[in-house]
Protein backbone atom coordinates (compact mmCIF):
# COMPACT_ATOMS: atom_id res chain seq x y z
CA UNK A 1 0.00 0.00 0.00
CA UNK A 2 1.43 3.40 -0.92
CA UNK A 3 3.15 5.90 1.87
CA UNK A 4 0.45 8.26 1.58
CA UNK A 5 -2.55 5.84 1.44
CA UNK A 6 -1.43 4.99 4.97
CA UNK A 7 -1.31 8.00 6.13
CA UNK A 8 -4.35 9.12 4.81
CA UNK A 9 -6.29 5.78 6.50
CA UNK A 10 -4.55 6.44 9.69
CA UNK A 11 -5.66 10.13 9.98
CA UNK A 12 -9.14 9.36 9.12
CA UNK A 13 -8.85 6.11 11.74
CA UNK A 14 -7.67 8.56 14.66
CA UNK A 15 -10.77 11.33 13.51
CA UNK A 16 -13.22 9.12 14.33
CA UNK A 17 -11.25 7.76 17.46
CA UNK A 18 -11.50 11.46 18.95
CA UNK A 19 -15.36 11.73 17.87
CA UNK A 20 -16.10 8.83 20.58
CA UNK A 21 -13.99 9.50 22.99
CA UNK A 22 -14.03 12.90 23.20
CA UNK A 23 -18.13 12.59 24.24
CA UNK A 24 -16.84 10.58 26.95
CA UNK A 25 -14.12 12.26 28.37
CA UNK A 26 -16.44 15.50 28.86
CA UNK A 27 -18.95 13.78 30.54
CA UNK A 28 -16.75 12.28 32.76
CA UNK A 29 -14.86 15.94 33.78
CA UNK A 30 -18.32 17.43 34.06
CA UNK A 31 -18.76 19.01 37.54
CA UNK A 32 -21.56 16.79 39.76
CA UNK A 33 -24.86 19.04 39.49
CA UNK A 34 -26.16 20.31 42.90
CA UNK A 35 -29.45 18.90 43.54
CA UNK A 36 -32.07 21.84 44.97
CA UNK A 37 -34.78 21.13 47.32
CA UNK A 38 -37.95 23.65 47.10
CA UNK A 39 -39.30 25.05 50.56
CA UNK A 40 -42.78 26.16 51.27
CA UNK A 41 -44.26 27.70 54.06
CA UNK A 42 -47.97 27.04 55.76
CA UNK A 43 -48.13 29.80 58.65
CA UNK A 44 -51.96 30.22 58.98
CA UNK A 45 -55.05 28.75 58.69
CA UNK A 46 -55.48 26.56 55.15
CA UNK A 47 -57.70 28.24 52.43
CA UNK A 48 -58.57 28.85 49.06
CA UNK A 49 -55.36 30.85 49.09
CA UNK A 50 -53.00 28.40 50.84
CA UNK A 51 -53.66 25.26 47.85
CA UNK A 52 -53.85 27.48 45.38
CA UNK A 53 -49.44 28.45 46.39
CA UNK A 54 -48.66 25.35 47.41
CA UNK A 55 -50.40 23.55 44.35
CA UNK A 56 -48.34 25.98 42.07
CA UNK A 57 -45.47 25.97 43.97
CA UNK A 58 -45.01 22.17 43.50
CA UNK A 59 -45.50 22.61 39.94
CA UNK A 60 -42.55 24.76 39.49
CA UNK A 61 -40.37 22.59 42.14
CA UNK A 62 -41.12 19.88 39.31
CA UNK A 63 -40.29 22.02 36.51
CA UNK A 64 -37.06 22.98 37.89
CA UNK A 65 -35.67 20.21 38.70
CA UNK A 66 -35.85 20.28 42.12
CA UNK A 67 -35.12 16.23 44.17
CA UNK A 68 -37.95 17.71 46.93
CA UNK A 69 -40.54 19.77 48.52
CA UNK A 70 -40.09 21.01 52.12
CA UNK A 71 -43.16 22.33 53.87
CA UNK A 72 -42.30 24.69 56.84
CA UNK A 73 -46.03 24.05 58.69
CA UNK A 74 -47.55 25.59 61.21
CA UNK A 75 -51.24 25.76 61.26
CA UNK A 76 -54.41 25.88 63.04
CA UNK A 77 -56.44 23.87 61.04
CA UNK A 78 -58.35 25.07 58.03
CA UNK A 79 -60.92 24.21 55.32
CA UNK A 80 -61.27 20.51 54.41
CA UNK A 81 -61.81 21.18 50.58
CA UNK A 82 -58.73 23.31 50.46
CA UNK A 83 -56.87 20.61 52.81
CA UNK A 84 -58.00 18.16 50.09
CA UNK A 85 -56.77 19.71 47.13
CA UNK A 86 -53.09 19.92 48.66
CA UNK A 87 -53.28 16.45 49.72
CA UNK A 88 -54.43 15.31 46.73
CA UNK A 89 -51.10 17.42 44.92
CA UNK A 90 -49.37 15.35 47.72
CA UNK A 91 -49.90 11.98 46.36
CA UNK A 92 -49.60 12.71 42.69
CA UNK A 93 -46.31 14.60 43.14
CA UNK A 94 -43.26 12.67 41.33
CA UNK A 95 -40.70 14.12 43.84
CA UNK A 96 -40.84 13.37 48.04
CA UNK A 97 -42.51 15.97 49.89
CA UNK A 98 -41.44 16.87 53.46
CA UNK A 99 -43.70 18.61 55.63
CA UNK A 100 -41.70 19.72 58.95
CA UNK A 101 -43.94 21.06 61.52
CA UNK A 102 -41.36 24.20 62.86
CA UNK A 103 -40.10 26.28 64.28
CA UNK A 104 -40.66 25.70 68.19
CA UNK A 105 -44.28 26.19 69.34
CA UNK A 106 -45.63 25.39 66.08
CA UNK A 107 -48.72 23.14 65.65
CA UNK A 108 -49.94 21.03 63.28
CA UNK A 109 -53.43 20.63 64.24
CA UNK A 110 -57.05 19.91 63.06
CA UNK A 111 -56.38 19.83 58.79
CA UNK A 112 -52.84 19.88 59.62
CA UNK A 113 -52.51 16.50 61.01
CA UNK A 114 -54.08 15.11 57.80
CA UNK A 115 -51.33 16.59 55.72
CA UNK A 116 -48.37 15.20 57.84
CA UNK A 117 -50.07 11.86 57.25
CA UNK A 118 -50.18 12.25 53.56
CA UNK A 119 -46.39 13.23 53.38
CA UNK A 120 -43.69 11.28 52.11
CA UNK A 121 -41.59 12.59 55.62
CA UNK A 122 -43.30 13.73 58.76
CA UNK A 123 -41.11 15.63 60.34
CA UNK A 124 -41.62 17.92 63.80
CA UNK A 125 -39.55 20.33 65.69
CA UNK A 126 -39.33 19.08 69.60
CA UNK A 127 -41.93 21.64 71.25
CA UNK A 128 -44.06 21.60 68.68
CA UNK A 129 -47.48 19.10 68.22
CA UNK A 130 -50.22 17.51 66.19
CA UNK A 131 -53.78 16.64 66.50
CA UNK A 132 -57.43 17.48 67.28
CA UNK A 133 -58.40 16.29 64.19
CA UNK A 134 -62.31 15.94 64.74
CA UNK A 135 -64.08 17.98 62.12
CA UNK A 136 -65.60 20.89 63.83
CA UNK A 137 -69.03 20.72 62.87
CA UNK A 138 -69.19 17.59 64.63
CA UNK A 139 -69.16 19.57 68.29
CA UNK A 140 -71.15 22.60 68.09
CA UNK A 141 -69.56 25.11 70.40
CA UNK A 142 -71.82 25.85 73.26
CA UNK A 143 -74.06 22.89 72.68
CA UNK A 144 -74.72 21.03 76.38
CA UNK A 145 -76.22 18.02 74.01
CA UNK A 146 -73.35 17.24 72.37
CA UNK A 147 -70.49 15.37 73.92
CA UNK A 148 -66.65 17.06 73.36
CA UNK A 149 -63.91 14.94 72.12
CA UNK A 150 -62.62 14.40 75.67
CA UNK A 151 -66.12 13.43 76.70
CA UNK A 152 -66.46 10.75 73.62
CA UNK A 153 -64.02 8.13 75.35
CA UNK A 154 -66.02 8.49 79.12
CA UNK A 155 -69.34 8.39 77.67
CA UNK A 156 -68.27 4.80 76.78
CA UNK A 157 -69.25 1.56 78.77
CA UNK A 158 -65.93 0.11 79.69
CA UNK A 159 -64.73 -2.70 77.30
CA UNK A 160 -66.96 -1.39 74.63
CA UNK A 161 -64.34 -0.85 71.76
CA UNK A 162 -67.03 0.45 69.14
CA UNK A 163 -66.23 3.82 68.10
CA UNK A 164 -68.23 6.87 67.50
CA UNK A 165 -71.60 4.79 68.78
CA UNK A 166 -71.98 8.42 71.01
CA UNK A 167 -72.34 10.64 67.90
CA UNK A 168 -76.15 10.18 67.98
CA UNK A 169 -76.75 12.78 64.76
CA UNK A 170 -76.96 10.42 61.77
CA UNK A 171 -75.21 12.96 59.67
CA UNK A 172 -72.47 13.64 62.03
CA UNK A 173 -72.18 10.03 62.02
CA UNK A 174 -71.39 9.99 58.34
CA UNK A 175 -68.64 12.84 58.40
CA UNK A 176 -66.89 11.43 61.09
CA UNK A 177 -66.83 8.37 59.46
CA UNK A 178 -65.50 9.55 56.09
CA UNK A 179 -62.97 11.42 58.08
CA UNK A 180 -61.80 8.57 59.76
CA UNK A 181 -61.65 6.56 57.09
CA UNK A 182 -59.58 9.06 54.92
CA UNK A 183 -56.75 9.72 57.37
CA UNK A 184 -56.34 6.04 58.11
CA UNK A 185 -56.32 5.58 54.26
CA UNK A 186 -53.43 8.18 54.27
CA UNK A 187 -51.61 6.52 57.50
CA UNK A 188 -51.83 2.96 55.75
CA UNK A 189 -50.46 4.30 52.74
CA UNK A 190 -47.46 5.93 53.96
CA UNK A 191 -46.94 3.23 56.88
CA UNK A 192 -47.84 5.17 59.74
CA UNK A 193 -49.78 4.50 63.07
CA UNK A 194 -53.46 4.38 61.82
CA UNK A 195 -55.12 3.92 65.72
CA UNK A 196 -53.73 6.74 66.46
CA UNK A 197 -54.80 8.52 63.52
CA UNK A 198 -58.18 7.38 63.81
CA UNK A 199 -58.13 8.73 67.64
CA UNK A 200 -56.80 12.04 66.61
CA UNK A 201 -60.30 12.07 64.74
CA UNK A 202 -62.71 10.54 67.04
CA UNK A 203 -61.91 11.54 70.37
CA UNK A 204 -59.69 14.74 69.34
CA UNK A 205 -56.27 13.28 71.24
CA UNK A 206 -52.96 15.63 70.61
CA UNK A 207 -49.15 14.24 70.39
CA UNK A 208 -46.45 16.21 71.26
CA UNK A 209 -43.50 15.60 68.55
CA UNK A 210 -41.54 13.13 71.00
CA UNK A 211 -44.51 11.29 71.81
CA UNK A 212 -45.71 11.27 68.01
CA UNK A 213 -42.31 9.82 67.02
CA UNK A 214 -42.40 6.87 69.82
CA UNK A 215 -45.60 5.77 68.47
CA UNK A 216 -44.48 5.48 64.76
CA UNK A 217 -47.12 9.03 63.89
CA UNK A 218 -44.46 10.81 62.32
CA UNK A 219 -40.71 9.53 60.81
CA UNK A 220 -37.94 12.17 62.17
CA UNK A 221 -37.60 14.64 64.85
CA UNK A 222 -35.35 17.39 64.25
CA UNK A 223 -34.28 19.99 66.12
CA UNK A 224 -33.55 22.74 62.94
CA UNK A 225 -33.58 22.56 59.31
CA UNK A 226 -29.69 21.24 59.14
CA UNK A 227 -30.48 17.96 61.75
CA UNK A 228 -33.58 17.61 59.67
CA UNK A 229 -31.60 17.31 56.19
CA UNK A 230 -29.03 15.50 57.36
CA UNK A 231 -31.19 12.74 58.79
CA UNK A 232 -32.75 12.57 55.09
CA UNK A 233 -29.47 12.13 53.61
CA UNK A 234 -29.35 8.76 52.15
CA UNK A 235 -32.91 7.63 53.18
CA UNK A 236 -35.11 5.86 50.12
CA UNK A 237 -38.55 7.32 49.65
CA UNK A 238 -41.28 5.23 47.96
CA UNK A 239 -42.76 7.68 45.96
CA UNK A 240 -45.42 6.43 42.89
CA UNK A 241 -44.46 2.60 43.53
CA UNK A 242 -40.29 4.09 42.83
CA UNK A 243 -37.63 4.29 45.61
CA UNK A 244 -36.05 6.85 45.79
CA UNK A 245 -32.70 8.13 47.30
CA UNK A 246 -32.75 11.55 48.58
CA UNK A 247 -29.27 13.34 48.79
CA UNK A 248 -30.05 16.11 51.51
CA UNK A 249 -26.38 16.98 52.89
CA UNK A 250 -24.98 19.84 50.42
CA UNK A 251 -28.85 20.19 48.89
CA UNK A 252 -29.52 23.80 47.72
CA UNK A 253 -32.63 25.37 49.62
CA UNK A 254 -34.45 27.29 47.19
CA UNK A 255 -37.19 29.20 48.65
CA UNK A 256 -40.76 30.55 46.96
CA UNK A 257 -43.11 32.82 48.71
CA UNK A 258 -46.57 33.91 47.77
CA UNK A 259 -46.25 35.71 45.17
CA UNK A 260 -49.05 38.84 44.18
CA UNK A 261 -51.72 36.36 43.21
CA UNK A 262 -51.80 34.25 46.04
CA UNK A 263 -51.63 37.13 48.18
CA UNK A 264 -54.27 38.85 46.78
CA UNK A 265 -56.18 35.79 47.19
CA UNK A 266 -55.30 35.46 50.51
CA UNK A 267 -56.62 39.14 50.90
CA UNK A 268 -59.76 38.88 48.97
CA UNK A 269 -60.78 35.03 50.79
CA UNK A 270 -60.31 36.46 53.62
CA UNK A 271 -63.95 36.38 55.26
CA UNK A 272 -64.09 39.59 56.74
CA UNK A 273 -62.66 41.47 53.79
CA UNK A 274 -65.23 39.56 51.33
CA UNK A 275 -67.93 40.54 53.45
CA UNK A 276 -66.68 44.18 53.56
CA UNK A 277 -66.69 43.82 49.50
CA UNK A 278 -70.07 42.17 49.64
CA UNK A 279 -71.34 45.27 51.23
CA UNK A 280 -69.79 48.17 49.70
CA UNK A 281 -71.07 46.42 46.59
CA UNK A 282 -74.57 46.47 47.41
CA UNK A 283 -74.22 50.08 48.71
CA UNK A 284 -72.46 51.21 46.02
CA UNK A 285 -75.44 50.02 43.42
CA UNK A 286 -78.10 51.48 45.67
CA UNK A 287 -76.57 54.78 45.84
CA UNK A 288 -76.25 54.24 42.00
CA UNK A 289 -79.68 53.41 41.40
CA UNK A 290 -81.16 56.15 43.43
CA UNK A 291 -79.05 59.19 41.95
CA UNK A 292 -78.84 57.64 38.22
CA UNK A 293 -75.50 59.29 36.91
CA UNK A 294 -73.04 59.76 39.64
CA UNK A 295 -70.86 56.67 38.11
CA UNK A 296 -68.07 56.29 40.54
CA UNK A 297 -70.62 54.63 43.34
CA UNK A 298 -71.63 52.31 40.51
CA UNK A 299 -68.23 51.19 39.33
CA UNK A 300 -66.89 51.03 42.42
CA UNK A 301 -69.83 49.30 44.00
CA UNK A 302 -69.61 46.60 40.98
CA UNK A 303 -66.06 45.80 41.23
CA UNK A 304 -66.44 45.25 44.90
CA UNK A 305 -69.57 43.20 43.89
CA UNK A 306 -67.71 41.20 41.82
CA UNK A 307 -64.41 40.30 43.64
CA UNK A 308 -67.02 39.89 46.76
CA UNK A 309 -69.26 36.86 44.45
CA UNK A 310 -65.42 35.49 43.82
CA UNK A 311 -64.84 35.35 47.43
CA UNK A 312 -67.18 33.55 48.18
CA UNK A 313 -66.88 31.04 44.77
CA UNK A 314 -64.11 29.21 47.30
CA UNK A 315 -65.36 30.42 50.31
CA UNK A 316 -68.14 27.55 52.47
CA UNK A 317 -71.11 30.17 51.91
CA UNK A 318 -74.26 29.66 53.82
CA UNK A 319 -76.86 31.27 50.64
CA UNK A 320 -79.65 31.55 53.71
CA UNK A 321 -77.17 33.64 55.67
CA UNK A 322 -76.93 35.36 52.23
CA UNK A 323 -80.86 35.78 51.63
CA UNK A 324 -81.90 36.98 54.89
CA UNK A 325 -78.29 39.87 54.52
CA UNK A 326 -80.20 40.79 51.26
CA UNK A 327 -83.79 40.54 52.34
CA UNK A 328 -82.59 42.74 55.66
CA UNK A 329 -80.78 45.03 52.92
CA UNK A 330 -84.50 45.42 51.23
CA UNK A 331 -86.33 46.08 54.32
CA UNK A 332 -84.26 49.07 55.83
CA UNK A 333 -84.87 50.24 52.38
CA UNK A 334 -88.50 49.97 52.56
CA UNK A 335 -88.42 51.14 55.71
CA UNK A 336 -87.13 54.91 53.96
CA UNK A 337 -89.87 54.61 51.18
CA UNK A 338 -92.87 53.85 53.65
CA UNK A 339 -92.55 55.03 57.16
CA UNK A 340 -93.52 51.90 59.04
CA UNK A 341 -93.03 53.07 62.80
CA UNK A 342 -89.56 51.49 62.58
CA UNK A 343 -91.12 47.48 62.17
CA UNK A 344 -89.46 47.44 58.78
CA UNK A 345 -86.54 48.94 59.75
CA UNK A 346 -85.86 47.07 62.93
CA UNK A 347 -87.27 43.30 60.51
CA UNK A 348 -84.39 44.63 58.30
CA UNK A 349 -82.04 44.98 60.97
CA UNK A 350 -82.60 41.89 62.85
CA UNK A 351 -82.36 39.80 59.23
CA UNK A 352 -79.20 41.00 58.48
CA UNK A 353 -77.38 40.83 61.64
CA UNK A 354 -78.57 36.88 61.68
CA UNK A 355 -77.59 36.76 57.99
CA UNK A 356 -73.89 37.76 58.84
CA UNK A 357 -73.31 35.91 61.62
CA UNK A 358 -74.29 32.77 59.67
CA UNK A 359 -72.58 33.59 56.08
CA UNK A 360 -69.72 31.67 56.65
CA UNK A 361 -70.76 27.77 56.63
CA UNK A 362 -67.89 26.66 58.76
CA UNK A 363 -66.58 26.53 62.59
CA UNK A 364 -63.01 26.21 61.04
CA UNK A 365 -60.33 28.82 63.17
CA UNK A 366 -60.21 32.09 60.72
CA UNK A 367 -63.27 31.47 58.93
CA UNK A 368 -65.51 33.40 60.16
CA UNK A 369 -66.80 37.20 60.20
CA UNK A 370 -65.94 39.24 63.32
CA UNK A 371 -68.92 39.84 65.42
CA UNK A 372 -67.77 43.82 66.03
CA UNK A 373 -67.69 44.14 62.02
CA UNK A 374 -70.63 42.79 61.57
CA UNK A 375 -72.09 45.23 64.53
CA UNK A 376 -70.71 48.13 62.68
CA UNK A 377 -71.68 47.27 59.69
CA UNK A 378 -75.72 46.86 61.15
CA UNK A 379 -75.97 49.82 62.62
CA UNK A 380 -74.34 51.99 59.97
CA UNK A 381 -76.31 50.27 57.50
CA UNK A 382 -79.56 50.75 59.38
CA UNK A 383 -78.61 55.03 59.89
CA UNK A 384 -77.49 55.04 56.15
CA UNK A 385 -80.43 52.94 54.54
CA UNK A 386 -83.14 54.39 56.33
CA UNK A 387 -82.07 58.04 57.51
CA UNK A 388 -79.72 59.18 54.54
CA UNK A 389 -81.97 57.31 51.82
CA UNK A 390 -85.02 58.58 53.37
CA UNK A 391 -83.82 62.24 53.16
CA UNK A 392 -82.47 62.01 49.74
CA UNK A 393 -86.09 60.70 49.00
CA UNK A 394 -87.48 63.79 50.80
CA UNK A 395 -85.33 66.38 48.77
CA UNK A 396 -86.30 64.79 45.66
CA UNK A 397 -90.30 65.65 46.27
CA UNK A 398 -89.10 69.59 46.98
CA UNK A 399 -89.65 72.28 44.77
CA UNK A 400 -86.94 73.32 42.20
CA UNK A 401 -85.07 76.57 43.49
CA UNK A 402 -82.35 76.74 40.53
CA UNK A 403 -82.71 76.64 36.80
CA UNK A 404 -84.22 77.33 34.04
CA UNK A 405 -87.10 75.39 35.72
CA UNK A 406 -87.13 77.36 38.94
CA UNK A 407 -88.27 80.40 36.81
CA UNK A 408 -91.20 79.15 35.39
CA UNK A 409 -94.25 80.57 37.48
CA UNK A 410 -92.14 83.39 39.28
CA UNK A 411 -93.15 86.97 39.64
CA UNK A 412 -91.62 89.93 38.30
CA UNK A 413 -92.45 93.51 37.44
CA UNK A 414 -92.18 95.37 34.33
CA UNK A 415 -89.14 97.59 34.47
CA UNK A 416 -90.49 100.30 31.12
CA UNK A 417 -93.90 100.44 29.16
CA UNK A 418 -93.83 97.82 26.26
CA UNK A 419 -95.57 95.49 23.88
CA UNK A 420 -93.58 92.52 22.26
CA UNK A 421 -90.19 92.74 23.88
CA UNK A 422 -88.73 94.61 26.58
CA UNK A 423 -87.27 94.46 30.42
CA UNK A 424 -88.38 92.87 33.41
CA UNK A 425 -87.34 92.66 36.84
CA UNK A 426 -87.41 88.89 38.60
CA UNK A 427 -85.47 87.29 41.46
CA UNK A 428 -83.72 90.58 41.93
CA UNK A 429 -82.38 89.84 38.19
CA UNK A 430 -83.45 92.35 35.33
CA UNK A 431 -84.43 89.84 32.09
CA UNK A 432 -84.92 90.80 28.61
CA UNK A 433 -88.93 90.00 28.08
CA UNK A 434 -91.45 88.76 25.52
CA UNK A 435 -94.79 89.19 25.24
CA UNK A 436 -98.46 88.93 23.54
CA UNK A 437 -100.03 92.23 25.16
CA UNK A 438 -99.33 95.34 26.54
CA UNK A 439 -97.51 95.72 30.01
CA UNK A 440 -97.37 99.32 32.19
CA UNK A 441 -94.40 100.29 34.28
CA UNK A 442 -94.25 98.53 37.32
CA UNK A 443 -96.71 96.10 36.54
CA UNK A 444 -96.30 92.50 37.75
CA UNK A 445 -95.73 89.76 35.98
CA UNK A 446 -95.57 86.38 35.72
CA UNK A 447 -92.63 84.01 34.13
CA UNK A 448 -94.35 81.39 31.80
CA UNK A 449 -91.43 80.11 29.87
CA UNK A 450 -87.56 80.88 29.27
CA UNK A 451 -85.90 80.58 25.44
CA UNK A 452 -82.29 80.94 25.83
CA UNK A 453 -81.72 84.31 27.40
CA UNK A 454 -85.61 85.52 27.02
CA UNK A 455 -87.82 85.23 29.12
CA UNK A 456 -91.77 84.64 27.63
CA UNK A 457 -94.53 86.43 30.20
CA UNK A 458 -98.25 87.58 30.52
CA UNK A 459 -99.71 90.28 33.28
CA UNK A 460 -101.79 88.92 36.37
CA UNK A 461 -105.26 89.64 36.11
CA UNK A 462 -105.54 89.61 40.21
CA UNK A 463 -102.27 91.64 41.41
CA UNK A 464 -103.56 92.07 44.83
CA UNK A 465 -101.57 90.33 47.82
CA UNK A 466 -98.61 89.16 45.32
CA UNK A 467 -95.24 89.91 46.26
CA UNK A 468 -91.87 90.38 44.04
Amino acid sequence: MPPINIIRYSLIFLLLAGLKVAPVTAQTQATPQISSIVQLQIQDAIGPATSDYIERSMDKAVESGAKAVLILLDTPGGLDTSMRQIIKKIIASPIPVITYVSPGGARAASAGTYLLYASHVAAMTPGTNLGAATPVQLIPAGNPDEPSGDELDKAKPSGDKSKGETVKNPMMQKALNDAVAYIRSLAEMRGRNADWAERAVRDAASLSAEQALKLKVIDIVAIDRTDLLKQLDNRVIPVLGQNLTLQTKDAEIRLIEPDWRSELLAVITNPNIAYILLLAGIYGLIFEFSNPGSIIPGTIGGICLLLALFAFQVLPVNYAGMALILLGIALMIAEAFVPSIGILGFGGLTAFVIGSVILMDTDAPGFGINIALIGAFALSSAAFLIIALGLLLKARHKSVVTGSEELSGSIGIALDDFSGTGLVRVHSEIWRARTRESLHKNQKIQVNNRDGLILEVSSIPNQENLHV
